[in-house]
């Protein structure tokens, strides 16, 4: 899923591989495309942040196969109120992740008040040696990076290792986010699969999932490098379905907390893979 600070100190509590149910403790099928809407809420904010209210929406379409190519669509609109004035901030991106070729192209915008502030374009080849990045805007620039996962490699990874009762994981991720020239480290906790709570808000939302388990899961994202000693940029807690169909999202940035609330989930046509 889904590739955009901390959590209190505390022990992550996950149970033994024997609790996973026979219907999850197996290699998932496949990530299914499809558009999910979450609706975006202030949980709590520090006196530090300045912030007395924030709220949005996210929108993350997933589409294309492992024999086609995978295409993510993001989009995540909030609106902040901090000492009497409100801002909004309108962040977009678009990437195509290609498992056959290893490459990776990325494309993102920042509005403010409906004004670009920012725009990153550029694409990633994997190589023997690492990740070659070529960023094409704002301005020409090219990166040579360590051996990373793409995004949705990073969520396979997630899921087979969930599947096979695993609860740990780490690896180095590149989405082409901020701008375009870094990697991130990632600490991965999966816990035992759970059922949706029959009051649960978006029980409608999810439809035939509802009678689905999910994996819940947190990644800690950490500055490439500093991960043994600094706290992560930020956290994403969510229950994660075997098709990777993500809910009951939690973002921390450490002075501010988002809770997101899927509110309309659409399974859309799959690709498939074409006969030669």
């Amino acid at each position: 899923m889904i590739s955009r600070r901390v959590f209190s100190a505390a022990i992550l509590s996950v149970l033994s591989a024997s609790s996973l149910t026979p219907a999850l403790a197996q290699t998932p099928a496949g990530l299914v495309p499809h558009r999910a809407v979450y609706n975006l809420e202030l949980a709590e904010a520090s006196e530090r942040s300045g912030i007395s209210n924030m709220f949005g929406r996210m929108v993350y379409e997933f589409t294309g196969s492992a024999c086609e190519g995978w295409r993510v669509n993001f989009r995540f609109v909030t609106q902040l109120e901090s000492g009497g004035e409100k801002k909004t901030t309108d962040q977009q991106s678009s990437t195509f992740e290609d498992p056959k070729s290893g490459r990776f192209e990325f494309e993102s915008r920042t509005y403010n008040e409906d004004r670009l502030e920012k725009e990153v374009n550029g694409f990633a080849e994997r190589k023997p040696e690492g990740i070659a990045v070529d960023i094409t805007s704002p301005e020409e620039k090219q990166v040579d990076l360590a051996k990373a996962r793409f995004p949705t490699q990073h969520t396979l990874d997630v899921l087979n290792i969930a599947a096979k009762g695993q609860h740990f994981y780490e690896a180095r991720i590149f989405d082409g986010s901020d701008d375009g020239d870094k990697t991130l480290v990632t600490s991965t906790v999966v816990g035992a699969p759970v059922a949706t709570d029959t009051d649960a808000k978006d029980l409608k939302a999810i439809g035939a999932l509802k009678d689905e388990k999910a994996w819940p899961v947190t990644i800690a994202y950490f500055e490439d490098g500093k991960m043994t000693d600094a706290l992560p940029n930020y956290r994403m807690s969510f229950k994660l379905f075997p098709n990777g169909v993500s809910r009951d999202l939690t973002m921390d940035y450490g002075d501010f907390v988002l809770k997101g609330s899927l509110v309309k989930l659409d399974m859309l046509p799959g690709e498939g893979c074409k006969s030669k």
